[in-house]
Order: structure tokens, then C-alpha cells, then sequence
């Protein structure tokens, strides 16, 4: 956004300098004045274009956030040909030379920033037009709102100081507000409110599926709040769980509660086709294909997770800590102190109990690709398994067969959805509002739905696997189920629900445990992968990015960094 307001102030310098030619006195015909386009036949447009930034990300600035929620986590290794194929990728991987210069994270800074000023400028320009000229107006700012709050979230969770613009923000200020103009409580109150209007203006319903309604506000204004609770010094240290922001967390979860419900098979949030925008997606970011655009509307951000053997290029691959948690006891239960005593062998697979979402979350070789029993995963498929071994990330690929595929050689990419928010979400954070405010046992069935539905999702994978075993929370018959326990039940249930979703690492830092949950995961890794021999996470530094040092520098230094860097 810097960038554009540089140019801006450039191009409107070099207008001044040539003002005496003559021909600059009249006016240029071709060109648009802004009444010219901020009418109701047009206004559209600015809209469309704020919607269109959901997607204009690329494989090295994902929007889906695997390198920072999931790589930088127990979840994932990097992937790739080698350690320095996307070397920035593997610095986080290791949480060591972690620099405020990589290009990586200045794009993502400034494409979330392109997609903020979009919904700036749809929103000031349907202010313009009355309610009678243009009678959607409440309804699209109340879009554009939600978008908006979008963008801010991710930006909140990799950053946590950024400056905060709407558009009331004249451009002539954007230069002179600080990433600390806002403290960190100020920041989420402001995300917040961007939903809060949402829901109070979005309809119940929504013709075009693209479009969020009144429960997704709802649903995301619950994430943000249920953020925003774990509240933090200086030092990223959680210093206690705010109550009242808990309780407007639960307020706004309920609103959602029996609007959605859960697919019967966990793997259909994860297919292209007649399963997007089923029951349980809340709000889907909309890819598309043979759509008249040269390659079609494709998820450019998860491009380069597709195997080697299938096209290109093997990166975003689940670790085998994540592999081995997956497995159960002989009571369906999570093994939560013992599971990384001993890795999972996917060669003898039947030698383990595990929770079905393992097959819909790892393509392990040996088994169908995708649930195409004509398609089998090989070890061959994978690109360096010296370096990360043979597993390789499910979600947010494709069946071969889909018809949905794109080469954008060398990469291939695909137009499946990509859900932001689900139902099982929802319950899973009204679950953990419940349990921090004490009302663990009203928490009990809400995990209990989640891991249902998971034992139950086998549709897909039944005539393949036959080591699925899940079973509910039983407190008298197979726990004992007060808060401490609730707490772990209801961390352990939101790994295995939304692994290699992006989320990981934000739930860690959210929590406080990300220092201690790290480092034992590098203490054991390292036995295991060469490239962890260097990996250390430091607390009070590692938990945020830095803030992009190009930034900095457009502020003129206005900008604070964060700790550490």
C-alpha cells in the first residue's frame, strides 16, 4: 500500500513539473473521474476487487499461512528439494536466523495491506451513494467490513503490532500512524468491531456462496474474541485469560451454534466439487477454473504442496510427530504423554489403533491417493525423504481424476475452495471458552460431537483401512474430567481436527505453551532430522514475525520492531 502512495506522490510530482504545456490544461478524454465511477451501476466493482484479493496470493506469500502456522510448528517440515529451496521457510522451520529483510514476509505484509486499502475504497465509495440509489449498500459494507477484519486477523496473528487504517483514515495520514499507534487489546478491539458490524448488518442468508452471512461474522468475531482473551505482556508472556472477553467469545459462538452442522465424513470439507460449500464451511475463500482468465481463479498459495510424483514440488510435508500422535489406545482415547515414544510405521500400519482423521490428513505410502483406489501414494513420489521422509499434506490437495487441476508448469495448481472457517471450529472454541471460564463439563459434549464425527469418517477410507479406533470422553469410565484434563482433551482435539490447516502455531502462541511445546519437539527431532541440529526457539522473540524491514523503512523508522530482531 506504501508502495502505491509512493508512486502515487511520484506521478503527481512529474504533473506538477510540466503543468506550463499547454496541453495539460485540457481535459484528457478516456478518463474516468471518481463520480464518473462511484455510481450504483459501478460501485460493484470496487467490491469485487476487495473479494479478488482473497486469492491474490502466491506459493512464497500464502494466504493459508502453512509456513508460519504449520512449518513453523510441531506440524510440518518445509519440504522441497533441500533446506535452502525457500531458505526463509527453513529459518522458521528451526526458529533460528529468523531476519526482519525476508522479501517473503514483506509481501505478505503488503498484499494483506492491497486487500485492507480495497476494502477501504469499497467501503468509502458506497458512502457516497444513497440507500435508495444503491439498496445493497448496508449489505456490501457490511462485506467489505468482514473482509477487511479478514485481513487484519492475519496480519494481528503473524505481526501482533500493525497499523491500523479504515476508510476514514485520510491517504495524507497513512504515513504518520505507527504499528503502535494502537496498543495490543486496542488492536483486537478494532479487528473485532469490523465483525461486530458485519454481523449486525449481514443478511441470514446470501444468494452467492462467496459472500459471508450474519453467522460467519459471528463465527469469526468468536476467533477474534477468544484471541484477544489471552491476554500479553511485553514479553509474549499470557498473563491471564480475560473472563468478560471469554464470555463475548461465547456470546457470539452461540449465534452460530445449529446453523451449520458437521459433514458425516471428515474428508469431505477437503474435496473439490459437489462437496464445496457444504454444511460445516462457514466461509471458503472461491477458486475457479475455465474461468476465460489464463489459468484460472487457482489456489496459487498451496501450489507447491503436490507430491513430486504427481507434478511439483513436495514441499509442506506433516512430520512425524504429528504422524504418531494420530495413533490411540486400546480405549480410542489420544496417547498424550506416550505417542512420541515410538514413531508410527507405515509399513505396519496395522500394528496401531489410530484416529481416522489421519488418513484424510497424511498421504502415507502404500495407500490410495486422495481415496482413488487406482492411484496409489509411492515412496518415489516423495522429492528429498533423506531430508523429510515419504508423508505428504492431504487437505489441501486434489484427486488426480478431479478434472479441477491446472499446469502452470512447472506447478500444478487447483481451483478446490479453500475453507476458512468451519463448524467443527466454532464448537471447538466455544468449547475452550467454556473450559477457561470454568464450565468444563458443558465443554464435554461439544468435543465429544467433533470426535464423533471423526469416528465416523470412514466413507472414504473404509474399504482400505481397518485400524480406526475414536472413541468419546467417558468421565467415570475412561477419564477423569475436570478442567486440567478438559483443557488437554480440548488442545489435543484442535490438533488433530485442523492439522496442516495453518493454524497450529497461533494456537500455540495463544496459549502461551509455545516455548515448551517447541523445544521438546526439537530435542527429539533432532535424533531424527539433520536439519533441526541448529533449532531452538527462544520466548519473547519467536512467537511473532518481524515487522519487514522494507516497511521500516517506508515509515521513515515510524515503525517499532518487535522484540528481539
Amino acid at each position: 500500500m506504501k508502495k502505491n502512495i509512493l508512486l502515487t506522490i511520484a506521478f503527481a510530482f512529474l504533473l506538477g513539473t510540466t503543468s506550463c504545456n499547454d496541453f495539460l490544461d485540457n481535459e484528457p478524454r478516456g478518463v474516468l473521474s471518481e463520480a464518473d465511477v462511484v455510481t450504483p451501476q459501478n460501485v460493484d466493482g470496487f467490491v469485487v476487487a476487495a473479494y479478488a484479493s482473497l486469492g491474490n496470493d502466491h506459493y512464497d506469500t500464502p494466504f493459508s499461512l502453512w509456513p508460519y502456522g504449520n512449518v513453523r510448528s510441531d506440524d510440518a517440515y518445509k519440504g522441497g528439494s533441500g533446506t535452502n529451496d525457500i531458505q526463509t521457510f527453513h529459518f522458521f522451520e528451526i526458529s533460528n536466523n529468523i531476519r526482519s529483510d525476508f522479501g517473503e514476509l514483506d509481501r505478505l505484509w503488503y498484499l494483506n495491506y492491497v486487500g485492507i486499502s480495497r476494502c477501504n475504497k469499497a467501503i468509502a465509495a458506497l458512502k457516497q451513494l444513497s440507500d435508495s440509489e444503491y439498496p445493497n449498500k448496508q449489505k456490501r459494507i457490511a462485506e467489505m467490513n468482514f473482509v477487511r477484519g479478514h485481513y487484519y486477523f492475519l496480519l494481528k496473528t503473524l505481526f501482533k503490532y500493525v497499523p491500523y487504517v479504515d476508510e476514514n483514515t485520510p491517504i495524507e495520514d497513512y504515513p504518520k500512524i505507527s504499528n503502535r499507534a494502537k496498543t495490543d487489546q486496542q488492536l483486537w478491539e478494532a479487528i473485532a468491531s469490523n465483525f461486530e458490524f458485519a454481523a449486525a448488518n449481514l443478511p441470514a442468508t446470501q444468494s452467492e456462496v462467496g459472500r459471508p452471512k450474519k453467522s460467519a461474522a459471528y463465527a469469526y468475531l468468536a476467533k477474534v474474541r477468544l484471541y484477544q482473551a489471552y491476554e500479553q505482556d511485553d514479553n509474549y508472556t499470557v498473563t491471564q485469560v480475560n473472563p468478560v472477553t471469554l464470555q463475548k467469545s461465547l456470546d457470539a459462538a452461540n449465534q452460530v451454534i445449529g446453523n451449520y452442522t458437521l459433514e458425516p465424513d471428515f474428508g469431505y470439507n477437503f474435496l473439490p466439487g459437489t462437496h464445496e460449500n457444504g454444511p460445516e464451511a462457514v466461509f471458503s475463500i472461491q477458486y475457479s477454473d475455465n474461468d476465460g482468465t489464463l489459468f484460472g481463479r487457482l489456489n496459487f498459495g498451496d501450489m507447491l504442496s503436490v507430491p513430486q510424483g504427481l507434478g511439483c514440488c513436495d514441499f509442506h510435508k506433516p512430520s512425524q510427530n504429528l504422524v504418531n500422535a494420530f495413533k490411540t489406545t486400546s480405549q480410542g482415547l489420544p496417547m498424550f504423554d506416550t505417542f512420541n515414544d515410538a514413531d508410527l510405521n507405515y509399513n505396519q500400519l496395522n500394528s496401531y489403533k489410530v484416529d481416522p482423521r489421519l488418513y484424510h490428513t497424511v498421504a502415507l505410502p502404500g495407500l490410495p491417493w486422495k481415496y482413488e483406489e487406482n492411484k496409489i501414494f509411492q515412496e518415489s513420489w516423495s522429492r528429498s525423504p533423506g531430508t523429510y521422509g515419504f508423508y505428504s499434506s492431504l487437505k489441501e490437495n486434489v484427486p488426480v481424476g478431479c478434472g479441477c487441476t491446472v499446469n502452470v508448469d512447472p506447478f500444478y495448481g487447483n481451483s478446490k475452495n479453500r475453507i476458512i472457517i468451519r463448524y467443527s471450529d466454532v464448537l471447538l472454541m466455544k468449547a475452550e471458552a467454556l473450559i477457561e471460564m470454568g464450565q468444563y463439563n458443558d465443554a464435554l459434549p461439544l468435543i465429544n460431537q467433533v470426535r464423533q464425527r471423526a469416528a465416523n469418517s470412514t466413507v472414504l477410507t473404509g474399504s482400505y483401512t481397518s485400524n480406526n479406533l475414536i472413541s468419546k470422553y467417558e468421565p467415570g469410565v475412561n477419564c477423569t474430567w475436570n478442567q486440567d484434563f478438559a483443557r488437554k482433551a480440548l488442545r489435543w482435539e484442535r490438533r488433530m481436527e485442523f492439522a496442516m490447516e495453518g493454524s497450529r502455531f497461533f494456537d500455540l502462541v495463544r496459549w502461551g505453551i509455545t516455548e515448551g511445546t517447541m523445544n521438546s519437539y526439537y530435542s527429539v527431532e533432532k535424533t531424527k532430522r539433520a536439519f533441526y541440529s541448529q533449532a531452538g526457539f527462544d520466548h519473547g522473540i519467536e512467537e511473532y514475525c518481524p515487522i519487514p524491514l522494507a516497511q521500516i523503512n517506508f515509515s521513515q523508522g515510524l515503525y517499532k520492531q518487535n522484540n528481539g530482531y
